[in-house]
């Protein structure tokens, strides 16, 4: 891999993220001549209408607030299929590499991702057709972050951009390929945890047409008791969202790279019709709270029960109502 402290001219794809700082250590800027060790790795909040989504990777950049970039050239690209990396699931870009400790004010990843008659990064539909990828802008400016992050002095800085494809994937009306506008999450992965857990076959087979072939998602959205929306662009979208799938012994969900938290999970059946650009008539149920701890997974289930407990306290709503 070569390390190059300089602008990169290739195709740039950064992530907006807040402000994370790396736990350990003390932080202290390049003067002091200290360093730390930055890893960095990818995972996948996945779709429901494809099969592979794979993105070609060249390098990684971090700029320092006091300095100029520093470049990390893949010897050779890596071709990463993300919506094979669900749930806990993560593929590395870089591992414990030194870098000057303090601050810094952005992260890109470099990637061939144009349409150019090249299939270096595409999406393959269930229906088995190929469409390149291509990140709009991305050769120009890329998609700078907001904030930054920190490594502290002599610590590890141990991150992952989580690719939420839902959010991230567009099929444009008349072109042959698919336009990718990250939706990106940076997770300070020393301070996250997951929420995993089944849901009841009766439940999929009373709210899925075709349970065969489909069994939902469940969408998780940030804070408790909060209100759950489908993907559109608004505030209200979730942060991530999880397939169900069956395991050979039931339905299981698994949602990794969570930060230290309260959220609150809802179940659907009708993920597949979630546009990303537009606002859908989407049907929950069993919505409820979980908290997440660092290093821990917290288990959340979605019982045929925690519907009907659903419907009684909506129907008891409706009942104040009228009686108003």
């Amino acid at each position: 891999m070569k390390i190059i402290p300089k602008h990169t001219t290739k195709l740039l794809l950064a992530a907006s993220i807040g402000t994370l700082v790396a736990c350990g250590g003390s932080t202290s800027g390049n003067a002091s001549g200290e360093t730390g060790h930055f890893s960095l790795a990818v995972t996948d909040a996945p779709i429901d209408s494809a099969t592979h989504v794979v993105v070609e990777f060249t390098g990684v950049s971090i700029k320092p607030a006091d300095g100029e970039a520093i470049v990390f050239e893949f010897d050779e690209p890596k071709s990463i299929d993300l919506l094979a990396l669900q749930g806990s699931a993560s593929e590395s870009l870089l591992t414990n590499e030194e870098v000057p400790a303090g601050q810094y004010n952005w992260i890109r990843l470099h990637v061939n991702a144009e349409h150019d008659g090249v299939l270096d990064s595409y999406i393959e539909l269930e229906t088995g057709n190929q469409l390149e990828l291509r990140v709009p802008s991305g050769s120009q400016s890329g998609l700078k972050l907001v904030s930054g992050f920190a490594v502290n002095a002599g610590a590890s800085a141990d991150f992952t951009i989580d690719f939420d494809l839902r959010k991230s994937i567009v099929l444009p009306p008349g072109l042959s390929g698919a336009m990718l506008k990250p939706a990106l999450r940076l997770v300070d992965n020393t301070v996250s945890g997951s929420i995993a857990g089944s849901v009841d076959a009766e439940l999929i087979t009373a709210r899925c047409e075709d349970p065969a072939n489909e069994s939902g998602a469940v969408y998780v959205f940030s804070g408790a008791d909060a209100s759950v929306s489908d993907v559109s662009g608004s505030d209200n979208d979730p942060l991530i969202t999880a397939l169900v799938n069956h395991d050979g012994n039931e339905y299981r969900y698994e949602v990794g790279f969570l930060a230290e938290g309260d959220y609150t999970l809802s179940y659907t059946c009708d993920a597949r019709l979630d546009d990303p650009e537009a606002e859908d008539d989407l049907t929950f149920v069993g919505t409820a709270n979980a908290s997440v701890e660092a290093g821990a997974e917290t288990e959340l289930n979605f019982t045929v029960e925690s519907e009907e407990t659903e419907e009684d306290e909506e129907t008891e709503e409706g009942d104040e109502s009228s009686e108003e």
